[in-house]
């Protein structure tokens, strides 16, 4: 007889039988427990994690590293959407030093100071409750809650006072960039034990002159950083290229709105702010940090810190300082300011790419000035620091100054603005230009071929080993003078030191052949053709101040306006402030150039309603002039000091 195989319903219950008579399996336990309980008895710190309760309800992730033995401490504040946690955790020890090494590199002040440290996540990024908005504006037009970063700062400030028996109830609060934009927000409305501000490299303005734009030109290079704060909380997504050369990379994508297009841009929500709002309108007139300010007399001793070579937020701490110093009748304003790139104020300050400076500025900084203002004003009956209003390092002759006010004007010095003219023959000199020379010197900017802001192949936007970004400020400048579409004005050797304290002032008379023009004017350093002591140096042209200007703003920042094609008209804007002195020998060099990319977005050339969005054949060649004639001077005005 044929053997008989279960099959179907029948194959299924009997399995199901057979599996129900076999023993259990026996489990293999877990070696990880479920909650594992850190011994710190050893260590010279406690770390404790807290959700600090807004007055919304909102909850804010808050690291705080307690010194053991800490009474009386006074208490340093940062925060931050760059990750509490991982700030505060740069090692593995038992020691406090250690733990915050590198973004906070003011250890020594901490440790030695016998500081409670603070950092917390803002709202919306990382461990922090909330929805998280590109430098949250203050509660108004543009803010319609309750909350904004100054109430999340003074509640953050009552909470910690109140449970931090440690403490001395006294607060400083200190931070560099986006960080530094937050230390400003803490002074809208102070919280009582907000005793002291360090507003370091701060973003203040977006539009004139700091992360976003540049005087209308948009910062091309910044969209891989919106994109990685943006897209997801915890900065998961990175923004991905697709060209070892970031020129390769904006040039392919025609614009920039088709480059953040090809990136899903649209799905966030700064992107689209920015792109609806090219102009300097009520946006981001009302975001202004120093406009803001302005409308209250100071209130917390503040120390404002400014980098000379600056390649993100430039602009930012000077424009504070000129318009809170009118209404610091109390005196309670200071402006550092020294040779350092974006917050290498808390790093080394030996030198920044070829520059040697032959001392550490950030160490002297940190222990001349830094230290003594914080521990003047968090510690009660504190030694009296010896701080002049500002403290600049003057680079050239590489001195500290401690000066009575910036710019020097007014303040017991001469000081006078000198015009440096644009000469025919691509002559720079003091002496005005003359009947009878050429009327104007003229190149063609062609947007197909746009001058490279740096040598390239040029490396992204970021601070990663490796990458050069933060010192591009300090490149040489030859491989621009020499391209046909730079105009390059080169003074004779100076017999003497030239000295510059303050904002140079570029006024164009400019004409293009096109109904819409950028215009970059650059101050240069050129070293002596052979250089003893440094031959690396010889022929160096290094960029002393520098900036862009959209030409639709001419006449008005927040209504663009086509421009006459071929009609000589004047362009007048400051460059950042310059604290430096050319030495004999050395000669003076005014670069003019109509592109800077990719840090900056092409111009089209073309007058369209928003560049963002130019069409590729709104992209054409134009001649640019630049006169030099008797009625049409052009000129850099610097702020000459003898």
């Amino acid at each position: 007889m044929p053997t008989l195989r279960p099959t179907g319903l029948l194959s299924l219950l009997l399995t199901v039988g057979l599996a129900a008579q076999a023993p259990p399996v026996p489990a293999l336990p877990s070696e990880t427990p479920t909650g594992f309980q850190v011994v710190s008895d050893s260590w010279d710190y406690t770390r404790r994690v807290e959700m600090i309760p807004m007055r919304d309800g909102v909850k804010l992730h808050t690291v705080i590293l307690i010194p053991k033995g800490a009474k009386g401490a006074p208490i340093l504040l940062t925060r931050t959407p760059y990750n509490a946690t991982e700030l505060t955790g740069h090692a593995s020890s038992a020691h406090l030093g250690p733990i915050l090494q590198g973004y906070d590199n003011v250890t020594d002040l901490i440790v030695e100071g016998g500081y409670i440290r603070v950092v917390q996540d803002v709202r919306g990024k990382f461990g922090s409750e909330g929805d998280y908005v590109m430098n949250r504006p203050l509660r108004g037009p543009l803010n319609p809650t309750a909350v904004d970063h100054s109430t999340d700062t003074y509640d953050t400030i009552a909470w910690l006072v109140k449970h931090l028996s440690e403490s001395n109830g006294r607060v400083g609060i200190l931070g560099i960039s986006y960080d530094g934009f937050l230390a400003l927000m803490a002074l809208v409305e102070p919280h009582p034990a907000l005793k002291a501000a360090v507003p370091m490299n701060p973003m203040v303005d977006g539009w004139r002159g700091d992360d976003w734009f540049h005087n209308g030109a948009f910062r091309a290079q910044n969209l891989a950083y919106i994109y990685d704060q943006q897209a997801t909380r915890g900065g998961d997504l990175k923004w991905w290229t697709s060209a070892f050369d970031d020129y390769d990379l904006h040039l392919r994508a025609g614009s920039t709105g088709a480059l953040a297009k090809s990136r899903g841009m649209e799905q966030l929500g700064f992107w689209n702010r920015i792109a609806a709002h090219p102009a300097y309108d009520s946006f981001w007139q009302q975001q202004a940090m120093d406009q803001v300010l302005a409308k209250e007399s100071l209130k917390v001793p503040t120390l404002l810190v400014h980098s000379l070579y600056d390649a993100e937020d430039i602009y930012g701490a000077i424009a504070v300082w000129k318009a809170l110093k009118p209404r610091d009748g109390a005196h309670l304003l200071h402006l550092a300011m020294g040779p350092w790139n974006h917050g290498g104020q808390i790093g080394d300050g030996s030198g920044l790419g070829p520059l040697k400076f032959s001392q550490d500025t950030g160490l002297q900084f940190r222990r001349d000035i830094l230290r003594p203002f914080l521990d003047q004003h968090l510690r009660p009956n504190g030694p009296k620091a010896d701080l002049s209003p500002v403290h600049a390092f003057e680079t050239g002759t590489n001195t500290w100054k401690q000066l009575p006010g910036w710019p020097l004007a007014g303040e017991g010095t001469a000081k006078t603005a000198t015009p440096f003219y644009l000469g025919a023959g691509l002559r720079l000199t003091t002496a005005a230009p003359k009947a009878g020379d050429a009327p104007f010197e003229a190149y063609v900017s062609d947007p197909a071929k746009p001058v490279p802001f740096r040598a390239r192949p040029i490396q992204p936007v970021g601070y990663d080993k490796g990458l050069t970004w933060p010192q591009w400020l300090t490149d040489d400048q030859r491989e621009a003078s020499g391209r046909t579409d730079v105009l390059a004005f080169v003074s004779e050797p100076l017999a003497a030191p030239l000295r510059v304290s303050g904002e140079p002032i570029a006024h164009l008379v400019a004409a293009t052949s096109g109904t819409d023009a950028d215009w970059v004017v650059k101050v240069i350093d050129v070293y002596p053709d052979e250089v003893a002591s440094q031959p690396g140096m010889g022929g160096f042209q290094l960029m002393v101040s520098a900036d862009i200007f959209r030409g639709r703003y001419r006449e008005s920042l927040e209504t663009p306006k086509a421009l006459k094609p071929d009609a000589p008209l004047v362009y007048r804007f400051a460059l950042p402030s310059a604290n430096h002195v050319f030495l004999p020998g050395h000669r003076v060099m005014v670069q003019v150039q109509s592109s800077w990319f990719p840090l900056y977005d092409r111009n089209p050339q073309t007058f369209v309603p928003n560049i963002f969005f130019a069409r590729p054949e709104a992209y054409r060649p134009a001649t640019q002039r630049i006169y030099h004639a008797p009625g049409q001077a052009s000129c850099v005005e610097l702020p000459v000091v003898k």
